[in-house]
């Protein structure tokens, strides 16, 4: 009964996260975790890899685990706000990398955590899975309390940053999406959540240790995922927290990535992307 209710949950999961064309390909099979989490992101890895701020992996310390984190630094002269990113059902991808480079472009330090981190096959991280359906096992069998000390011990270690100002927000994607509303509830000193077409919390007392602003980034081509933002309104109003969702016309799941893949076809993804940045900027300019 539990590997059933295990199989119903990642099917779930992936009904949400991958898009159609790539669930029906073949061709996708065999593919790595990472090639296949990129999904062709040849130009998401050309691009961080030619950025010119400085990036480096760190090992971030949380007890006796040790969480591998991809982190970025603004070419800024003043201390600067956080950012922690939290990935996709795949894992870390070069998208992830280059989204959190984007963010230093911005201005802030951004720092993205392997959250497979010593759960490979020979305890390492998302690269050392075989195929996608090891990688999402693995996330869906990742303890809850486990991520989140992961995700607390990141925000320790970037907070306490010499170039940090202390100030520390979350942004996830899908999957990921959901961990930063979950993790807004365990973490009340964040300055601010970020979640993209992500699902919030059902429990009223989860909800109720929220403190940090929640703003919601939604494809309107995303229905499985859409149909649980009125739930989230209720929950976060009768609570009396602030929960700003956004949805963006014509985009699908995913659309922060699909909308500057130079493969991409819909249109709709590009603008909801485009306006999603320019959103989200504006939102951590005023942290």
């Amino acid at each position: 009964m539990r590997r059933l209710l295990l199989l119903v949950s990642l099917l779930s999961l992936l009904s949400v996260c991958v898009p159609a064309q790539v669930l029906k390909s073949d061709h996708h099979e065999h593919m790595g975790p990472l090639s296949f989490a990129a999904v062709e992101q040849d130009w998401a890895k050309q691009r961080v890899d030619k950025s010119p701020r400085h990036q480096e992996w760190v090992q971030v310390k949380n007890g006796t685990r040790t969480v591998n984190s991809f982190i970025v630094f603004p070419e800024v002269s003043n201390k600067a706000t956080a950012v922690v990113v939290i990935h996709e059902i795949f894992g870390m991808s070069d998208w992830v990398r280059s989204l959190t480079d984007q963010l230093a472009a911005a201005g802030y330090i951004a720092i993205a955590p392997d959250l497979l981190s010593g759960m490979g096959p020979k305890g390492g991280g998302s690269s050392e899975f075989a195929d996608r359906s090891g990688v999402t096992q693995a996330i869906g069998n990742l303890p809850p309390d486990q991520i989140t000390a992961d995700l607390n011990a990141v925000a320790d270690y970037v907070s306490k940053l010499p170039a940090s100002n202390g100030k520390v927000a979350v942004a996830g994607f899908c999957w990921g999406g959901s961990q930063s509303f979950r993790f807004a509830t365990n973490r009340p000193k964040l300055a601010a959540a970020f979640v993209f077409y992500g699902t919030g919390p059902d429990s009223k007392e989860a909800i109720a240790k929220i403190k940090a602003p929640v703003y919601g980034f939604y494809g309107g081509n995303d229905a499985h995922v859409d149909a649980t933002i009125p739930k989230s309104q209720d929950l976060m109003k009768e609570a009396g927290k602030a929960y700003e969702p956004v949805t963006y016309e014509g985009a699908g799941h995913g659309f922060m990535r699909a909308g500057e893949d130079p493969g991409d076809t819909n249109a709709a993804n590009k603008k909801g992307r485009d306006e999603a940045w320019t959103r989200w900027k504006e939102l951590l300019k005023k942290l």
